[in-house]
């Protein structure tokens, strides 16, 4: 991770079972974004994030063999749902390529030791921790011993949770990054408390703080920046009327668009922490502010008294608080009623 805010656009299931969708939501997130009235090109997202899982290590077998009636189901049961979405490591690898080849970084989330084959084909250059598995200490030790960088997000763990993971990973390494996050989806503005994000960056300022966001729309991962949030995560689709339980809550191309640019111009517009002028502001100063001028028509030889004088822009003369360098002063040359006085008018 560079400068400016790492954004994740996550793929999770969106792909639906098939290679062709992610890839299209690969090409999504990789397209630079154009902010038409500055004429700025922003840069685009940062990476993709898929999900991998072994059924076998998933849910209890009375939940792999429920019935899912949903009109989200991609099977009968949920065990054979989950199976259909499921992309092998080969077609991950797919995916790693293509995302590659559009300049983009490859997260994954691997939901268990044995998810670690993939490994055989490529190294993602960051492995997730889903929240759920932030008590799962066995996938945390396989996972960290890799060396490969982690994100954690928060979303199911309080303090101690995040403590006991962080103690188990870091004694194999600790580049790692936490992302506030709320595993409600969508997330309810009144639960969202961005305000962990400033909690974590004191608390936690060794490691990266950022935000996975599952609310509908784009004003909190926004706002998660002014608030200091170096990443941001976001569910992606390419259509959100698609069928699957995420596609809804997730951003279209429009709303990545959207995204993309607002959170580019927040990261463009947070500056330095103090108050100055900036240069490009310095016609308007010019222009708008307010000089010492004349209230009367003063001719040559006439001394100046403070009843001669009030303020005008433009601002290129002298200040209210330079007056001393006005008031007492002999006229140089005839200046007229209500125009402004600069020191070559006087002697």
């Amino acid at each position: 991770m560079g400068n400016g805010t790492y954004i994740i656009g996550e793929i999770g299931q969106n792909h639906n079972g098939s290679v062709d969708i992610a890839k299209l939501i690969v090409e999504l997130v990789s397209r630079p974004v154009r902010e038409e009235y500055f004429g700025i090109d922003l840069q685009p997202m940062n990476a993709v994030k898929m999900t991998k899982r072994d059924l076998a290590h998933e849910l209890s077998d009375s939940q792999m063999s429920r019935v899912y009636d949903s009109p989200n189901s991609f099977g009968r049961t949920y065990g054979e749902h989950r199976a259909f979405l499921e992309l092998s490591d080969e077609q991950h690898f797919e995916v790693y390529k293509f995302a590659k080849e559009r300049g983009l970084d490859f997260v994954e989330t691997l939901c268990a030791p044995s998810c670690l084959s993939i490994m055989k084909l490529f190294s993602p250059d960051y492995l997730k921790v889903a929240s759920r598995d932030m008590t799962n200490i066995p996938l945390l030790e396989a996972l960290a011993e890799t060396k490969i960088p982690m994100i954690l997000s928060t979303g199911m763990a309080g303090k101690k949770e995040l403590d006991e993971a962080l103690d188990v990973i870091t004694k194999y390494h600790s580049n790692i990054s936490i992302l506030h996050c709320v595993s409600q989806y969508p997330t309810h503005p009144k639960n969202l408390n961005l305000n962990t994000i400033t909690y974590l960056k004191k608390n936690y300022p060794q490691y990266k703080i950022g935000f996975s966001d599952h609310t509908i729309g784009i004003s909190a991962p926004v706002a998660a920046i002014a608030m200091g949030a170096e990443i941001i995560e976001k569910h992606v689709t390419i259509d959100r009327r698609m069928k699957g339980t995420d596609q809804a809550g997730s951003l279209g191309p429009d709303g990545v668009n959207r995204m993309i640019r607002d959170i580019r111009i927040t990261e463009m517009s947070m500056g330095r922490e103090e108050i100055f002028i900036e240069p490009d502001v310095k016609s308007s100063k010019i222009k708008l502010e307010r000089s010492i001028a004349t209230n009367i028509n003063l001719k040559i030889g006439d001394i100046i008294t403070e009843n001669d004088i009030h303020l005008l822009s433009p601002g290129d003369g002298f200040k209210w608080s330079e007056r001393q360098f006005v008031i007492g002063k002999k006229v140089k040359v005839e200046i007229p009623r209500n125009e402004i006085i600069y020191p070559q008018n006087l002697e």
